[in-house]
């Protein structure tokens, strides 16, 4: 897509988006909308969860909630390309009052606080201004947090709160030189139009550094796989901070506002805080350790052609395929093992659509006889950092890290 037609996204989105998933009556209709029960294979609890294609703009998708919605993408997704379709892509919403529909005529994004002119930007002014994109993975800072054990409370992802998609908008750099940041500006807070529906509850909103803000690749994206956002992805506009864990990626931006301190706010001092130690790893029931506000990812590769407990054909030579990410830096390498890690042998990397997308990787694992066989891939990103074979634990769920097994009979 060279263009996003104003003209064209104002007459899709007059039209007001039906309630299911987002409105008063959702669970009635997306109870309707159910579909065949997914497996996930959580450890230490209830590991099935309904399919449902009743939420606009969706396909199929696996149900972890259905207000605020959080919808997970099947793994089997990850399989057919690089780049994850928009109405396969992972959703999550914070807050309940959430946006069933947008008036991109009236729509405003405000930018203001430690600024020389404050501005209210419409979305025709936004899509007239200069472009950049680029492709990266949006990935919950709670992906994979049904894997964790001892378990832990919130939501109980399988490995699909994540996906990739090309993205294009305009950078945080350039409205923040159009605003004119004061001197002694040090971070830059978002926020967006879904509410708490408790009062006195704090709006959900996030801050970066004002250097990292300013880095040219984050970005106020309204587009993605050279289509408008899905609204349930954050339409009209949402924030891309590419490399840096989802939590940060707000939906439908509002504001914009420039601080002259560090944000003490709820979701930056309290909320998304995990363990300075490394790969943000505690012992369970640690308590009184240092913390931080989470940031960067760390290299991930999941196998994406065979699925763990599942049988197949003997092959002595098994195909295998997945997706590897880096973090917040490029792949360099996936290798694979059959034996249990004692030995590795370098996979085959896929086209490299930039360093902070999926990476598709293949190989022909060898299989000397019939039977259960326990397959790795491990991820090494350009940094060097490369996927323990020992998972992390901290008491948010965050962040896992390590490699990911996937175990089949071969008959």
């Amino acid at each position: 897509m060279d263009r996003l037609d104003f003209n064209e996204a104002r007459a899709l989105t007059r039209r007001r988006l039906l309630s299911a998933g987002v409105g008063g009556g959702a669970a009635m209709i997306a109870a309707r909308a159910l579909g065949a029960d997914v497996d996930l294979r959580l450890p230490g609890g209830p590991s099935a969860r309904p399919t449902t294609s009743g939420f606009p703009g969706k396909s199929e998708m696996i149900l972890q909630r259905i207000r605020p919605p959080l919808l997970e993408t099947p793994m089997e997704v990850f399989q057919r390309g690089v780049f994850t379709p928009n109405d396969r892509f992972f959703v999550r919403w914070h807050w309940g009052d959430m946006p069933t529909s947008i008036d991109v005529v009236s729509y405003r994004i405000r930018i203001g606080g430690h600024v020389n002119r404050p501005l209210s930007i419409s979305l025709k002014q936004l899509l007239n201004m200069p472009r950049v994109e680029l492709a990266a993975v949006n990935q919950c800072s709670g992906n994979s947090r049904g894997l964790f054990q001892p378990r832990i409370q919130g939501a109980q992802w399988g490995h699909g709160a994540m996906g990739n998609a090309k993205w294009m908008g305009v950078s945080l750099r350039h409205l923040l030189d159009l605003a004119g940041v004061r001197g002694g500006a040090v971070a830059v807070r978002l926020g967006g139009l879904d509410k708490p529906l408790i009062a006195g509850a704090p709006d959900f909103e996030k801050a970066l550094a004002l250097d990292h803000a300013r880095d040219g690749e984050v970005m106020l994206a309204f587009a993605m796989n050279g289509e408008q956002l899905p609204l349930l992805n954050g339409f009209p506009v949402r924030l891309v901070v590419p490399g840096w864990y989802s939590t940060y990626w707000m939906k439908t931006v509002d504001t914009i506002e420039v601080l002259p301190a560090p944000d003490e706010n709820y979701w930056m001092a309290k909320a998304y805080k995990i363990p300075t130690a490394p790969r943000a790893n505690v012992a369970p029931g640690s308590k009184d350790f240092p913390t931080e506000p989470i940031n960067r990812m760390n290299p991930r590769s999941w196998i994406s052609s065979i699925a763990d407990g599942a049988s197949y054909g003997y092959d002595p030579l098994l195909p295998v395929e997945g997706i590897a990410m880096g973090g917040d830096t490029g792949v360099a390498r996936v290798d694979i093992s059959s034996n249990r890690g004692r030995t590795w042998e370098a996979a085959t990397l896929g086209r490299d659509e930039g360093r902070y997308g999926f990476r598709r990787f293949t190989a022909r694992v060898r299989v000397p006889r019939p039977g259960r066989v326990m397959v790795m891939a491990r991820c090494t990103n350009e940094k060097g950092e490369t996927q323990p074979m020992e998972p992390n634990w901290n008491p948010g769920g965050f962040m896992r890290n390590c490699v990911e097994p996937v175990t089949v009979a071969l008959t």
